[in-house]
């Protein structure tokens, strides 16, 4: 009776422990209805553009350099001018808004991604643990520094000169004219002291080089104060700007960047009072092209888990500002490459991928 009882507890037990055994063996093989976002990268440009601001001051007595120093090309007219010194230009990497992809089944739990969302491999190690810099574009350019100097602080005569009993000892202002006139005295002493030193003229010799070199500098420091109030005075401040630009398909036949003015400076690409300052970026498209010819494949499950990486691009960019190209460079640029699937037979745990971040591009493959 007793073997009886047990032999019925044991038949019905069995499909229980079927059952359990059943939803165990399921659980080491998930089946995901969902899995991991992630973006492929795109490359923006960093354009670095160093101005300068020229100011021409006119000196109070330009109308008298003729006249009294024999200088005929004397300006009389303030002015300001902006020219373009420098540019510079460097790549960043950020997330491809148009390229965001899902990863499914197995692939889901192996893939590794950037702070940022990019993918840096699968069932790797590789990820871009650091932060990217933060960067702050210049767009108001940066104070500048004056000097302090002004004309109307260059006083080299006094103002008044004193009366005499023609005048009741009133003082009397001092014409511009005679102004001018001792100001041109002024220089041609310079100018004369300065040849009697070299020439050897001079009663007394300075008793060594230092003393001799630090007397020439002084009065030509002094010449050039002088004769700056006859020819003016001609200052340069430079100032830096910053814009982030990223380039798209239409860059090949040029998109505004920012915009320039001889009067202004760098301004902001909405300012139409400049002239545009556009950004051509050319693909190589032989390379292109046999990227899209090889990219393709006939895997009809090609695809089938959403691991796609990139080809990226290699192009030509050219800055240009009225017609004329003040700045070339070649880069790597992954928006303008081709777009693959990661093959399936490499998405099963046996092997292990990375990815450059940056462009997209593989980097390694290899079996685990």
């Amino acid at each position: 009776m007793r073997t009886l009882i047990f032999i019925l507890a044991i038949t019905l037990a069995m499909p229980v422990l079927g059952q359990r055994r059943g939803k165990s063996d399921e659980g080491t093989v998930p089946t995901f209805q969902e899995g991991i976002t992630y973006a492929l990268p795109r490359t923006g440009l960093r354009i670095k553009v160093k101005a300068v601001k020229e100011t021409f001051e006119p000196g109070p007595y330009a109308s008298f350099a003729e006249q009294l120093l024999g200088i005929t090309d004397a300006k009389n007219r303030a002015s300001v001018n902006w020219f373009i010194d420098e540019v510079n230009m460097e790549t960043f990497s950020e997330p491809d808004p148009n390229q965001v992809f899902k990863a499914m089944g197995y692939a889901a739990f192996l893939v590794n991604l950037t702070q940022d969302g990019i993918l840096a491999g699968i069932n790797s190690e590789a990820s871009a643990n650091e932060l990217k810099t933060f960067t702050t574009n210049n767009m108001n350019g940066s104070p500048g520094k004056d000097d302090g100097f002004s004309f109307a602080h260059f006083n080299h005569t006094p103002i008044y000169a004193p009366g005499d009993s023609t005048n009741n000892f009133r003082p009397t202002r001092i014409s511009v004219e005679r102004k001018a006139a001792e100001a041109a005295e002024r220089i041609l002493e310079c100018r004369l002291t300065r040849y009697h030193m070299v020439a050897g003229l001079m009663d007394e010799f300075h008793p060594d080089g230092e003393a001799y070199n630090a007397s020439l500098k002084e009065l030509k420091r002094i010449e050039k104060n002088y004769l700056s109030l006859f020819v003016g005075r001609t200052t340069y401040h430079s100032e830096k700007f910053s814009f982030d630009f990223v380039p798209t398909s239409s860059a090949e036949r040029g998109e505004v960047v920012f915009r320039f003015s001889e009067d202004s400076g760098v301004l902001p690409s909405s300012d139409l009072s400049g002239k545009p300052v556009t950004v051509r970026v050319e693909p190589e498209k032989e390379l292109i092209s046999k990227y899209s010819g090889l990219a393709g494949s006939e895997n009809p499950t090609a695809g089938e888990s959403g691991v796609y990486y990139r080809m990226p691009a290699v192009v030509n960019v050219s800055l240009i500002y009225e017609l004329n190209t003040i700045a070339t460079a070649r880069a790597v640029m992954a928006q303008f490459g081709q777009v693959a699937p990661v093959p399936e037979e490499l998405l099963f745990g046996d092997y292990a991928i990375e990815f450059f971040p940056e462009t997209g591009a593989v980097k390694s493959v290899h079996k685990k």
